[in-house]
């Protein structure tokens, strides 16, 4: 039995050398329940009418400072410099005499709704409107790595199915030729390939990498010579597996591979087409802050967003930067400088796309980092902050957000919540309602236990909902 398996695999292997091998490589692994459709990639019913049909999820790795970004407080700049005695200091509980830092940038007012953002965003405050900003954010680690996790699988210590991996098992997919879950991402930030992992769901609901440059998906060309000849490998793959069904017990699991295999047969085709930019117009491209045939940068992965989102793909992570030269600014807090300068405008420019198309209203934009930084510092004049995971700040807007909104506040200093806490399982229940999932429905048993993304908490946050 167990050569069998073997030379099944080693077939598949053999066969499908050559094209999307990183979509295949959990494909290959994976163990569908008994329970599962046959096709765990086939669109499912969500639990009740969504407001969004697909999610672009925006990941600034680091820790992006909530008080020099989106949550302004005037106290900070009264009293920089001042004492402030404080319990916690980096995840460690006591008494801790600290000094307030006030913020690099100013706060200024944007759109009608008058929500303040700091000069770090300027193109993004002009879209403010559109933004429903929440101030009371609230994680459970202070470590990148723990947070990294956090906020991608709902889990601080055990790897768990990403948030994306858990909107491809509830939703399916909409197009059979591109994978449900892609990440694009320059390079792989804290916490690995865990943060888009599905972990126990199905292999097939794990985010394809897709790497920033001339060739963003490697080995999406065919290896045979010819399209005939890899349909004529295919098909003889197909008839055996085939035969293998009709003649033993059903074999679930073999049935989703062979799924499998016809969608890394359709990218060969859609994924080209999909990160071919050369039809958009030149106003397209100036509006994401792009020039004509580049491909990398935050503008690009913002414009390939909107494209996969328009061809059916359910979950669309970016990622700014790796584990390294990222929004950590211990040292020096103008390190922020140059980070915002390659988010803000693509950001921009990527709400007004998918307005301008009419997308906005069906699609999720969520801005999001692990944790914020400290308004306080050990030293006197410290030109850097420390990570803080008691309060920070993040973002929706469209796909069922009310637009021009600040919902929650951190304290005059903004060191712990002042009102309306939103923890960071509230924040993934509310994602998911907005598509149409109940978090406490969406379950998956894996040894003898029904798991969920927001674990046995989460509340979705109502007074945001459009």
């Amino acid at each position: 039995m167990n050569e069998q398996i073997f030379s099944r695999r080693k077939l598949f292997q053999h066969a499908a050398g050559g094209f999307a091998s990183i979509a295949l490589a959990g494909m290959l692994a994976e163990q569908t329940p008994a329970q599962e459709s046959p096709d765990p990639l086939s669109p499912r019913q969500p639990h009740f009418a969504p407001r969004a049909k697909r999610v672009i999820f925006l990941y600034m790795t680091g820790g992006v400072s909530h008080v020099d970004t989106f949550d302004p407080k005037p106290q900070l700049f009264a009293r920089h410099g001042q004492t402030i005695t404080v319990d916690n200091w980096q995840g460690r509980l006591g008494t801790f005499r600290r000094f307030l830092k006030r913020p690099d940038w100013t706060f200024r007012r944007g759109g009608q709704s008058g929500t303040e953002v700091s000069d770090l965003f300027p193109h993004v405050r002009e879209v403010i409107d559109d933004i429903c900003v929440i101030r009371s954010l609230e994680s459970n680690h202070t470590n990148h790595y723990e947070g990294t996790l956090g906020m991608h699988t709902g889990s601080w210590t055990f790897a768990r199915p990403s948030i994306g991996a858990w909107v491809s098992y509830g939703m399916g997919t909409e197009n059979r030729n591109l994978p449900s879950f892609m990440v694009i991402a320059p390079a792989v930030p804290y916490a690995g390939a865990q943060t888009w992992g599905s972990d126990f769901l199905p292999g097939c609901h794990q985010g394809t990498h897709v790497l920033p440059g001339p060739t963003p998906i490697p080995n999406i060309r065919p290896r045979t010579p010819s399209s005939e000849l890899q349909e004529l490998e295919l098909q003889l793959i197909g008839d055996a597996n085939r035969r293998h069904l009709e003649n033993g017990p059903r074999d679930v699991a073999l049935e989703a591979r062979i799924r499998s295999f016809e969608t890394a047969f359709g990218m060969q085709r859609a994924a080209p087409e999909a990160f071919d930019l050369s039809g958009e117009t030149d106003a397209t491209l100036r509006l994401y802050g792009l020039g004509r045939g580049q491909t990398n940068g935050f503008g690009w992965q913002c414009l390939v967003a909107r494209r996969l989102a328009e061809r059916g793909v359910r979950f669309i992570e970016l990622i700014d930067t790796g584990s390294s030269n990222n929004w950590d600014s211990h040292g020096n807090m103008r390190d922020h400088v140059a980070l915002a300068r390659n988010v803000d405008r693509p950001i921009a420019g990527l709400i007004r796309d998918l307005k301008q198309r009419g997308m906005l209203d069906d699609t999720l934009v969520v801005w999001t980092t692990e944790f914020g930084r400290t308004p306080y510092h050990e030293q006197v004049n410290h030109a850097g902050r420390e990570h803080h995971h008691q309060v920070f700040s993040s973002w929706l807007a469209g796909g069922g957000v009310k637009g021009g909104m600040v919902h929650g506040a951190s304290d005059e200093f903004g060191i712990a919540v002042g009102e309306d806490r939103v923890h960071v399982h509230d924040f993934h229940a509310t994602i998911l309602h907005l598509l149409g999932l109940d978090h406490e429905r969406l379950t998956f048993r894996h040894n003898g236990r029904d798991y969920r993304l927001t674990d046995v908490e989460g509340n979705v946050v109502r007074e945001i909902l459009a």
